[in-house]
Formats: structure tokens, C-alpha cells, sequence
């Protein structure tokens, strides 16, 4: 009997650690990346500002062809929102909205997922000449995971992941603005 107990006791504090060092597990997440486009930073911003333009290089607008889009407003303006639904867990549904622009520079969005669950996130384009004929583009993306979805930060590299998918659709973003 006593041994039960102690067994028991154990499978306890073995179930119950994971949930303990969630409390302490940093509930925010955030990634930038970068690649060099040989082009004039005009072309570049004029490229990126459009929201539909990431469905020729976003690895996530690419997950599932056949997702359900819809749009809302004036593409390449503030208030413009791009949005997805799709039978793909890995792709949910959600929409995408740009918030603010300095134009030439930077452009905000706020990532509002619904499902397979619900976070608002943030990412950014921007643009910066580093000489005539080439500009740094830097992708930015991050947002929060409440407790206990945050426990996935001990399991999943989160950042590296999406640092792959940013750093790859930088790639195809460089390779169609080059190429135009």
C-alpha cells in the first residue's frame, strides 16, 4: 500500500512539472529575418506593400491551394484585410490586416487567427536601400501564447520554424522581384 502511494505521488509530480514550469515559460515570441534584393527599394515597397502579393511568396499563403480567400477594402492601403480558410489544420482560418504603412519604409499587420486556435499576432515588412540598386528587406513576426499553450515552447522549436518559413519565402520574394 505504501508503495502505491509513493507511485502514485510520483505520477503526480511527473504530470504535474510540465504544467509548474509553464508558469515560468516566456509566453511571447518573436522572429525577424532578412535577405538583400537586387533592386531599387521603390520597386521593392512597391512589391511588398500589396497583401496579395504574398500569395506568390509567403510559404503559409502556399500550404493549401484551394483555401477560401476573401478581401476586404484597398490592397497596399491601411485598413486592408486579406483573409483564409482551410480544411488544413497547419492552416486554419484567419485573416491578415494592414495597420500601418510609412510608405517606401515599413508596413504593419495584425494576424488574427480563429482556428485551430485563436491568438492575434503581429509581423512587418521593411525596406531599407543599401545602395541605388539594392535594398535589405527585414521580415519581422511575433506575438503571445497564454498559459498553458505556451508549454509548446518546451517541446517545439516555435521561432525556428518560423524563422524557415520567413527566411524561405524572403527567398522567393528575392527571386520574382529580381526576375521582374
Amino acid at each position: 500500500m505504501i508503495m502505491f502511494k509513493k507511485f502514485l505521488l510520483l505520477l503526480l509530480v511527473i504530470i504535474a512539472l510540465p504544467f509548474i514550469a509553464g508558469l515560468f515559460v516566456d509566453k511571447n515570441y518573436s522572429v525577424t529575418t532578412q535577405i538583400t534584393i537586387d533592386k531599387p527599394v521603390a520597386e521593392v515597397f512597391d512589391y511588398v506593400k500589396y497583401l496579395k502579393n504574398q500569395d506568390q511568396y509567403s510559404v503559409w499563403a502556399q500550404m493549401d491551394p484551394d483555401m477560401q480567400k476573401n478581401y476586404r477594402g484597398i490592397d497596399g492601403m491601411v485598413g486592408f484585410v486579406a483573409g483564409w480558410a482551410s480544411d488544413k489544420e497547419e492552416v486554419g482560418v484567419g485573416e491578415q490586416e494592414i495597420v500601418r504603412i510609412d510608405e517606401g519604409k515599413r508596413i504593419d499587420y495584425e494576424l488574427r487567427f480563429y482556428k485551430p486556435f485563436e491568438s492575434t499576432d503581429f509581423a512587418y515588412m521593411e525596406t531599407q536601400a543599401i545602395s541605388a540598386n539594392q535594398t535589405r528587406v527585414t521580415w519581422g513576426f511575433g506575438g503571445h501564447l497564454d498559459y498553458p499553450m505556451n508549454l509548446m515552447f518546451l517541446f517545439i522549436d516555435f521561432e525556428g520554424m518560423i524563422t524557415n518559413d520567413l527566411n524561405q519565402g524572403l527567398q522567393q520574394l528575392k527571386t520574382i522581384v529580381e526576375a521582374q
